[in-house]
């Protein structure tokens, strides 16, 4: 029995797609199930059971024996919001209650992290060096939440006899259509384009940038459940992973690509960034995917091209979920 929290959201639902796929049966989904415009992403999944978020622990206590891995994936995302009580509840003391459960009954866990725990980059991207998140300093609630967990699970002397906390960068792909503003720029690119031709993209506030010249690592959500499901088999070498493609990119290559797939011809203006996000906004993120492909990762990720065409023809078109 595999167990994903999360399991209604963006990348909880396309794991349990691809899982799915690969022909893993006995999934068991948690999540908090009163959002209906997340209904949809596990429409036609078979799954063994819905667990609510609150009622996990209780549940875990008497199916245990059952239970062959976790992909704790449930968290609050917004990086928008400021309200940390919320990130402490959700983010932090919930994900350490996995952990010590994991530890109780003997269940090998991967966990979100994010790189909104590296804030604007100053200290780099290097997943190899467990003192550095003591040293980061994220740039919002979200990202304190995601390294105030990480480095708790660091510090603890007793641990899952195997786990990973995934370092997600700029996520993409199917079953992210209930995420409105927090949705990647490639949902809101095709839809912007759609509705007027048109893509406006956030003009740079930094002299060493060129407007849509910020470079971000994006990175396609069917290559990160394959690393999820290769850490599932692979269970060795615990510990914090980075996760994108490896390769940073310019929001106007993206947007480039998104026009491409579309067919449409380009059409590109630029707005001021939100005044309440512009002194929070990472400029630069790129993932040193080094440590993974030393353990033994070795399939490709898809280009930003490879990508972006797949998500648009595929699913954004007809609304499709993965």
């Amino acid at each position: 029995m595999i167990i994903v929290t999360g399991a209604a959201g963006f990348i909880g639902s396309a794991l349990i797609g691809e899982l799915l796929r690969a022909g893993w049966q006995d999934i068991v989904a948690v999540d908090d199930f009163s959002r209906a415009d997340k209904a949809p992403n596990l429409e036609g999944k078979k799954l063994t059971a819905r667990v609510e978020r609150s009622e996990f622990f209780a549940w875990l206590d008497k199916n245990e024996k059952l239970v062959q891995f976790i992909f704790h994936l449930g968290a609050r995302t917004d990086t928008t919001l400021f309200d940390k009580a919320v990130f402490d509840e959700l983010n932090v003391h919930y994900s350490q209650r996995m952990w010590e459960a994991c530890v109780k009954y003997g269940i090998p866990l991967v966990y979100a992290s994010s790189a909104a725990t590296y804030g604007d980059g100053e200290l780099g991207y290097s997943d190899a060096d467990d003192t550095l998140p003591y040293r980061l300093k994220p740039l919002n609630p979200y990202g304190d939440s995601k390294n105030d967990f990480d480095k708790w699970a660091l510090a603890q002397p007793q641990k899952p006899f195997f786990w990973a906390g995934l370092k997600f960068f700029n996520v993409y792909g199917p079953n992210e259509y209930h995420k409105g503003r927090m949705a990647s720029v490639v949902f809101h690119a095709f839809n912007q384009i759609q509705a007027g031709g048109g893509m406006k993209l956030f003009r740079s506030h930094r002299p060493d940038y060129k407007d849509g010249g910020q470079l971000r690592d994006f990175v396609y959500v069917k290559d990160l459940c394959q690393v999820c499901m290769f850490l599932m088999e692979h269970r060795k070498n615990s510990g914090l992973y980075n996760l994108g493609s490896g390769t940073a990119r310019t929001f106007l290559d993206l947007a480039r690509a998104t026009f491409a797939a579309m067919g449409r011809p380009e059409n590109i203006t630029f707005i001021d960034t939100p005044a309440d996000i512009r002194d929070k906004y990472q400029y630069f993120t790129e993932a040193d995917m080094r440590k993974l492909v030393s353990i033994g990762y070795t399939r490709p990720f898809a280009s930003l091209e490879e990508g972006v065409g797949d998500y648009v023809k595929n699913y954004l078109k007809s609304g499709a979920r993965c």
